[in-house]
């Protein structure tokens, strides 16, 4: 029997459109909840002049109305339960396998079990059986793997970048070890190789450490990733040795990597925590990258950083000062969907 061909997607190749997952008042975000649909809405708009958006979201009809400067015909809503609004980790996580499109619709247990996941995790096959995506699309239940979308880069070429502090967490899949995870996620994703990170983190984060606030696939010679110049801050050390880290990792033609610092982001607070803020969390999309900005004097050097990682690409900077209060960022709220797909 021929193995299948099983393919990974960058983020930078061309893609059908996002999915994005809206807030509502029973969520944690109802405190702040016209501030936070605000940073949504840039989003939304931004995606929309690109490509197609499809968000999940509570009721429909009050959301047409903060939709109507966006571009309507590329939105598509879906009326489906959820708990909060981190689509990266609870939506599909797309391959093409021997040239069909393919969702992967894996666990989501809110990051080992500190938060209700129980609607999130019924997105994903929600809107595959509801009809929301082409018909030529497979569907393909992997629950028995605990997987966020947060937690692993690919560079569409067979190589995967991952933390170990993440995927060998306690509540995830502590049954299994670093080699059998490993040996999994070669055989569903097609892999060459798998680099981990055992080092890195950013305070106030509840992932465990996922890969897409720290260091970021840029082309498949390329890493953008969080760097600490200032040595009293609790990250300087750590992040010292992830870029160590970086630098030794090779690409599958036994290059070293092209390595781009990204500033390390002015410390955010609620109260006493310190929350993750980092430009790491950017995304991709067609003709564009979306970076989060936090009103800060480093937005513009995040910006042209990734100008250099991302030539011919529009930078666009989004206020995400509100999603950080939540301990999340641009990328965390968005999953992206390869061309084919919506």
């Amino acid at each position: 029997m021929n193995k299948q061909k099983i393919v990974l997607p960058s983020e930078w190749a061309g893609q059908s459109g996002v999915l994005l997952t809206w807030p509502h008042e029973e969520t944690d975000w109802a405190p702040m909840l016209d501030e936070v649909e605000g940073c949504f809405v840039s989003i939304a708009k931004a995606i929309a002049e690109r490509e197609k958006l499809l968000i999940v979201c509570r009721e429909h009809r009050s959301l047409n109305e903060k939709l109507k400067e966006c571009r309507s015909e590329n939105i598509f809503l879906a009326e489906f339960p959820s708990n909060d609004t981190w689509a990266r980790d609870h939506g599909p996580i797309t391959v093409i396998i021997d040239g069909k499109i393919t969702f992967y619709d894996f666990t989501f247990n809110g990051w080992g079990m500190k938060f209700a996941a129980n609607h999130d995790n019924q997105i994903t096959a929600s809107l595959y059986q509801y009809g929301f995506f082409r018909n030529e699309v497979d569907y393909r239940n992997q629950q028995n793997l605990i997987l966020e979308g947060g937690s692993i880069e690919s560079d569409g070429m067979g190589t995967l970048l991952t933390t170990k502090d993440c995927l060998l967490s306690v509540n995830r899949n502590n049954h299994l070890t670093q080699f059998q995870i490993e040996q999994l996620l070669t055989e569903l994703f097609g892999l060459r190789q798998v680099l981990w990170l055992s080092t890195g983190y950013l305070a106030g984060d509840d992932t465990d450490s996922h890969i897409d606030t720290l260091a970021r696939f840029c082309d498949p010679q390329t890493i953008s990733y969080v760097k600490c110049d200032d040595l009293k801050d609790e990250h300087f050390e750590s992040l010292r040795v992830m870029e160590q880290e970086l630098a030794s990792f090779r690409t599958l033609d036994n290059q070293p990597y092209h390595l781009i610092p990204l500033p390390m982001a002015d410390p955010v607070y609620d109260g006493e925590i310190r929350l993750p803020a980092t430009y790491a969390n950017f995304l991709i999309v067609n003709g564009a990258v979306l970076v989060p900005f936090y009103n800060s004097p480093k937005d513009k050097i995040a910006a042209y950083q990734l100008a250099k990682a991302f030539p011919g690409r529009e930078i666009i900077g989004i206020d995400c000062s509100a999603l950080i209060k939540q301990h999340g960022s641009l990328h965390c709220v968005t999953m992206q969907f390869p061309e084919g797909v919506l």
